[in-house]
């Protein structure tokens, strides 16, 4: 079908948002257009006093700081956030049964001993410390180039931290490395440590669960006279072991899904994310998995995935996190509406609010089944709630650390970032995905041009192509990183 000038996306809304640039004298929705107003942006459906509430997505995104006529462009000069510190959150868990909405399908993956699935048979290369970083990276490079078949690549996910940390700032570096030396995608992990550093190598392989070390080798710099020689030489092993491996067809049960929005502009909580958490339903109704994050990109409209939880101990955890990470901010003077970039206030979004009440679209309808702290794995099938902050490349990696196997990554302003679990781009506006198509895997801006449905159809067929080996555009273009939050003092 297709759709007007502008959406109102629920019959409670006060304001629409413009699908193409308004011009002063237009009529749109039955109002008459007062301002210009680019397309993404706001238009005012109904007159708001100061400090009355606006409403999208059938939620308020914030008050209004002056009088709003109808027809004007609403964003930050008269609308402002209404966002408070930690709450206390009344209600229970009202979870009803998850459900695929149709979509079936079958993957070609990578069975591992501990039942987890991969898209992907690579070798991961980890440095416990910065010092090693370009070690870990001619290491890869040289064993990359020896690969036998059967390996899609050997990869350095190299980062500066793992010395001078310490208590939890420490712990958290450990964990995501741990976490990522388990992820299915990697059949074989070697560590590299310097031997002087914080994060020393037999604490970070004590942090990996005991029948998981089998795939695991490593090298302490300062213990061996060619550390290069015998990291090249470790690696090719795993990958002579590795190499055997082959795809078989799997279920959806089998598939973990991220959930990741980036440079989301206003268009993002209509088209892209909407589309995600049909993907979010589908894999988690056939009994798989999904993970979302970016906890302060939930502000605002933690209340609607608390409603989905799939008990009180959910429920209670959902809030505590949110109320944890709030914390966070107020501890260090900073304000927890503080969130929306100068790139998400130049595409549309105005408050923190509108932007969460967009980003939460991306875990569909699925029941929250578990919380999981910064550098944990997921465990639970159906929709599970990470830890981490909403900076790409940060969650993106504590997404592939909790076991994503594809990271679904919309987007209205585009950004060219990989990580180490395939990261499928989808843009949430086709005027990004025609200027960008070496970083755009899927234009979810068709859902403004046909059906709900048929976008969904197409998008999981493209899910299923990229977690059965085709390469995404971050892959052919060698974008693969990683980013450790960091929370500490430096020594």
């Amino acid at each position: 079908m297709a759709y007007p000038d502008a959406l109102r996306t629920h019959a409670a809304d006060t304001v629409a948002t413009a699908l193409r640039d308004l011009s002063p004298g237009d009529v749109v929705l039955g109002v008459a257009v007062r301002d210009a107003i680019p397309r993404g942006h706001k238009l005012a459906l109904a007159r708001h006093s100061v400090g009355e509430p606006v409403i999208k997505f059938g939620h308020p995104i914030g008050r209004a700081i002056r009088e709003i006529m109808p027809g004007a462009h609403v964003h930050t000069h008269n609308l402002a956030t209404a966002l408070g510190g930690e709450a206390q959150y009344a209600g229970s868990a009202r979870a009803s049964a998850m459900h695929s909405n149709g979509l079936v399908r079958t993957w070609e993956g990578y069975s591992r001993e501990d039942g987890s699935a991969g898209t992907r048979n690579e070798i991961w290369i980890l440095p416990t410390v910065g010092c090693v970083a370009r070690t870990a990276q001619k290491i890869a490079a040289r064993a990359h180039a020896l690969k036998p078949d059967g390996i899609d690549g050997i990869y350095a996910l190299v980062h500066p931290f793992g010395c001078s940390q310490l208590g939890a700032d420490l712990d958290g570096t450990r964990a995501i490395l741990a976490a990522l030396a388990q992820h299915p995608n990697a059949a074989g992990v070697l560590l590299v440590g310097l031997g002087c550093e914080s994060n020393q190598l037999d604490a970070l392989i004590e942090r990996i669960p005991r029948e998981g070390r089998s795939r695991v080798r490593s090298v302490a710099a300062q213990a061996v006279s060619d550390e290069l020689s015998d990291g090249v030489a470790a690696a090719l092993e795993l990958a002579a072991e590795a190499a055997t491996a082959r795809r078989t067809p799997l279920g959806l049960d089998r598939l973990v899904l991220g959930l990741k929005c980036g440079g989301s502009d206003g268009l993002s909580g209509l088209t892209a994310n909407p589309l995600v958490g049909r993907m979010a339903d589908a894999v988690t109704g056939a009994g798989g998995s999904a993970i979302l994050t970016e906890i302060p990109e939930i502000f605002g409209a933690e209340q609607l995935l608390m409603a989905r939880a799939a008990d009180r101990a959910v429920f209670d955890a959902i809030g505590a996190l949110v109320n944890r990470f709030k914390r966070h901010f107020l501890d260090h003077g900073e304000p927890v509406s503080e969130n929306p970039s100068p790139g998400n206030l130049a595409g549309g979004i105005t408050t923190l609010e509108e932007k969460s009440l967009g980003a939460v679209q991306k875990g569909g309808q699925a029941v929250v089944t578990d919380v999981v702290d910064y550098g944990g794995r997921a465990r639970q099938r159906g929709l599970t709630l990470l830890e981490a902050p909403g900076n790409d490349a940060v969650s993106s990696t504590a997404l592939s650390a909790a076991g994503a196997g594809v990271i679904l990554f919309t987007t209205g302003r585009g950004t060219p970032l990989g990580f180490p679990a395939p990261t499928l781009k989808i843009a949430s506006n086709s005027d990004l995905a025609r200027r960008k198509p070496g970083w755009i895997d899927f234009d979810a801006g068709m859902v403004l041009d046909a059906d709900m449905d048929i976008a969904a159809e197409a998008l999981l067929d493209q899910i299923i192509a990229i977690a059965s080996g085709e390469p995404t555009a971050a892959e052919r273009n060698d974008e693969r990183e990683i980013a450790i939050w960091k929370r500490g003092v430096t020594l």
